[in-house]
């Protein structure tokens, strides 16, 4: 265990910088300059909806699934113990996921003027799958009825799914950063250089390397099993 952790060590490190740094540059753009969201709304509740929608999608959905995943390559313990932490941070961030999607819906506009882009489009279709994918994995992995046969051949298709899930949602992020800035730069309230679009093509860089290294860390075998393949080889 000591030398599985010891050889995951430098993937879980940039995994953790990219994480930090992607929730430093969120916080920031939502709290410091929390009046693009809404520049011209006199109502406080939509000024808080609006700056917890990118608190909760990347920080609660995006980095706590991420974190889900990389549970497989730095907790000890059982193979167990590891799915129950790794369903029970999957069902948090499916929780933060819905409720940051509920509160686009929650101004004077209504749900139907927040359901018109391709952001939208791909944060609907990203959290159903998210959520059944959450639901095939529950039923599959611990369902006691199920035979160890048909877990082992669901196995391939879940952690596919699940990485396509996964990368699925930051590109949506993506998607939701490029639309929120070009929308700004489009009626003057930002300019092309200044701090808000540093912080936000920042955040954007942050979350592709934040991805990156989480899918290569969950398909990356372990060094273990590396070895026992060249000694089966001679």
């Amino acid at each position: 265990m000591a030398a599985a952790l010891t050889s995951s060590f430098p993937v879980l490190f940039f995994a953790r910088f990219s994480a930090c740094l992607v929730a430093l540059l969120v916080v920031i753009w939502a709290l410091h300059f929390q009046d693009s969201f809404i520049p011209h709304s006199p109502i406080q509740e939509e000024h808080i909806y609006a700056v917890m929608h990118p608190l909760l999608m990347v920080i609660g959905f995006i980095l706590i699934s991420g974190e889900a995943i990389l549970v497989y390559k730095w907790l000890p313990g059982s193979r167990n113990l590891k799915k129950l932490v790794h369903l029970c941070l999957q069902g948090v961030a499916l929780a933060c996921g819905i409720f940051g999607i509920w509160t686009k819906f929650q101004g004077q506009d209504g749900i139907v003027a927040n359901f018109y882009s391709l952001h939208s489009w791909m944060g609907i279709v990203c959290m159903f799958l998210f959520g059944a994918q959450w639901l095939f994995g529950f039923m599959s992995f611990w369902h006691r009825g199920e035979v160890r046969t048909t877990r082992l051949k669901v196995l391939p298709w879940h952690v596919f799914l699940g990485l396509y899930t996964y990368g699925l949602a930051v590109v949506t992020a993506e998607t939701g950063l490029l639309e929120k800035l070009t929308f700004l730069q489009t009626l003057g309230n930002v300019s092309k250089r200044c701090p808000e679009t540093a912080v936000v093509n920042g955040l954007g860089l942050s979350l592709a390397l934040l991805s990156s290294v989480v899918i290569v860390a969950a398909v990356t075998p372990p060094m273990r099993q590396i070895s026992d393949r060249k000694h089966s080889s001679f």
